[in-house]
């Protein structure tokens, strides 16, 4: 690869990175810091069998987003924790289109028009834009995951 090629796609990899690593240790903290709120929202999803489940997922996942992206931020095993958040992305975007698609269904309102807290830390949403978001992230972590890693990243 040519040196103006490698400088840019390093930079290109560190702005992955930062953008990644920061969105998910806000969105992570934000869910940490009322784990309640976060189980309620939870519950809306009707997905998890059980107390137990809920309550566990409602514990980890925040802590899970957080330490991932600080692994991206510091550079730490960055296609690993790229790789973990593009899985938990695929799969929140699913559960998110999933519940706005039964509540199109229920009530009749067009899809892009359902709000709803997702549960994502932000608050609440629109669905097509909160799609088009996770798609943007998801792109992202797929980059981090296919591109060679900077020779400050540490492998281990």
């Amino acid at each position: 690869m040519t040196a103006p090629a490698d400088r840019l796609r390093r930079a290109l990899r560190l702005a992955a990175r930062l953008a990644l690593g920061g969105v998910f240790v806000y969105l992570g903290l934000a869910k940490a810091v009322d784990p309640v709120g976060f189980l309620k929202l939870l519950r809306q999803f009707d997905l998890l069998p059980g107390a137990l489940a809920l309550n566990l997922v409602a514990a980890v996942l925040p802590w899970c987003e957080v330490l991932f992206g600080v692994a991206l931020v510091a550079g730490v095993r960055v296609p690993s924790a790229a790789l973990l958040l593009l899985i938990m992305l695929a799969a929140f975007t699913v559960v998110v289109v999933a519940r706005a698609w039964s509540m199109h269904q229920a009530g009749g309102l067009p899809l892009c028009a359902m709000r709803f807290d997702c549960g994502c830390g932000g608050g609440e949403v629109a669905i097509c834009p909160k799609v088009l978001q996770n798609l943007v992230l998801m792109a992202l972590a797929g980059f981090l995951v296919v591109t060679p890693a900077e020779g400050r990243e540490v492998a281990r």
